[in-house]
């Protein structure tokens, strides 16, 4: 029996170490890891949501760059989630409470897109729930795991942030290559049947947050009472005062405002290459694994290298990278006797770690500059800036598109539109010096008006 409990305490000792990052296991951290890893489940229907807008609705890539820009606004209004959160309490509870109305409505979105959807414009209403949805369960573990970051370490920096992100990044993986293999098989509405499942766990793990009433008499000191929202926008107002906060935003939102071509390159990739869902699937699939590899090489060797040299890095190598799509609009890979499939398989795969690799530190950066009891809408706000410039990115990759006159047909300009893109991507370098260059400009505790 001693042997048995021994062995039992060694295992558990090694899951803590190896799997959780030294986070000891609870049921709360069961609950946090299940919602992310959900948010990577979702990905099941991304390839369907590409397929049904181009084909069953017949938009054109600018038009379907601009329609995933719209939906995107939930993620760009989530400080409103925060302080809903933080100041709206249902049933005397801040977080438990929104979780399962998210994985309610994100049940609803899904199941409309499989059954009475046949418009555009019902189409952007259900996407954006779906997105509502995310993102309001986003703000909520958001708030959880920074309450608990920062009072992480030194060492264990970014811990908590990598093993959330980590299991965000394994959800993706075990319905990557299904994103594409189910859409051989079934239809679009079908894959939507299938998601609308998942947002179901997240409403079941919300009972597994250990939380306290705000009604409670030891509720935690740092929580804001009922209606405080005035005094929490006086904290975010003095909170962006500070350059050690509002500088490295700006640079946040530059870079992710360069413009995207991610809609033309979706439909060069089905309609002039003729990649089958499967394949596709397949790419994900491995990006899945490489954004994986990415999390862990920023664990295992990056983590305390500043925020300023990864990021550089990660945008020059990025760029360079990314024009060698231009053999792939040309073909010239194909003279070179590279297979377009293998081609973009290898592209995609080192794109997928690098990017991994550069939005790490910005997580442990936002994080680790939160106030005391302001952890939700601080850091929602944060990545609503950030998803605001990744919205403008699919605006302005738009309206690229649209001048080149690229269409679902006609790709005679899509070299000089990668081009273009790839010229954009490295002008936030301009502004690298925004970001934090040593320890000290890492550390929270030294941030002062």
């Amino acid at each position: 029996m001693l042997i048995n409990s021994s062995g039992l305490s060694k295992v558990k000792d090694s899951v803590t170490k190896q799997i959780l990052l030294g986070h000891e296991p609870s049921t709360e951290l069961i609950a946090i890891l299940a919602v992310y890893l959900v948010q990577g489940i979702l990905g099941l229907a991304r390839l369907a949501v590409s397929f049904f807008l181009k084909d069953e609705l017949g938009l054109s890539p600018a038009e379907v760059s601009a329609l995933l820009g719209i939906v995107a606004l939930p993620w760009m209004i989530k400080p409103v989630f925060g302080f809903i959160s933080d100041g709206l309490p249902i049933l005397g509870y801040r977080r438990r409470p929104y979780l399962v109305l998210s994985g309610l409505l994100g049940t609803g979105a899904w199941l409309s897109l499989a059954t009475i959807v046949h418009s555009s414009l019902g189409a952007t209403i259900a996407i954006a729930m779906s997105s509502l949805s995310v993102a309001f369960s986003d703000v909520i573990v958001d708030s959880l795991v920074v309450e608990r970051a920062r009072s992480e370490s030194q060492a264990k920096a970014g811990s908590l942030q990598s093993l959330s992100w980590g299991a965000n990044a394994i959800g993706g993986l075990l319905t990557a290559y299904f994103s594409g293999f189910l859409l051989e098989h079934f239809t679009t509405r079908t894959v939507f049947l299938f998601t609308a499942f998942f947002p179901l766990i997240v409403s079941l793990v919300a009972f597994l947050i250990s939380e306290k009433s705000v009604n409670s008499p030891d509720k935690e000191p740092s929580q804001p009472t009922v209606g405080d929202w005035k005094n929490q926008i006086i904290q975010i107002r003095q909170s962006f005062t500070q350059k050690a906060i509002w500088i490295p935003t700006a640079f946040i939102f530059i870079w992710q405002s360069t413009p995207s071509a991610d809609s033309a390159f979706f439909f060069f990739f089905t309609n002039d290459l003729h990649f089958q869902p499967e394949f596709l699937g397949r790419v994900n699939f491995f990006n899945s694994i490489a954004s994986l590899i990415g999390i862990w090489i920023f664990q295992r060797f990056l983590k305390t290298i500043p925020f300023r040299v990864i990021c550089g890095w990660s945008i020059l190598i990025s760029a360079a990278l990314r024009m060698t799509m231009l053999l792939l609009v040309t073909h010239t890979n194909r003279t070179i006797g590279i297979d377009d499939h293998w081609f973009i398989l290898g592209d995609s795969l080192v794109l997928a770690a690098m990017g991994q690799i550069a939005f790490m530190p910005i997580m442990v950066l936002a994080a680790r500059i939160c106030p005391l009891g302001l952890e939700a809408t601080l850091f929602a706000l944060l990545m609503s800036i950030f998803n605001l410039g990744g919205t403008i990115s699919k605006f302005i990759g738009a309206l690229i598109m649209q001048g080149l006159g690229i269409t679902e047909t006609n790709f005679d300009y899509l070299w000089l539109l990668v081009i273009i893109i790839n010229i954009c991507s490295i002008l936030p370098m301009l502004f690298i010096t925004w970001l934090p260059e040593n320890e000290a400009d890492n550390n929270p505790d030294l941030i002062t008006n």
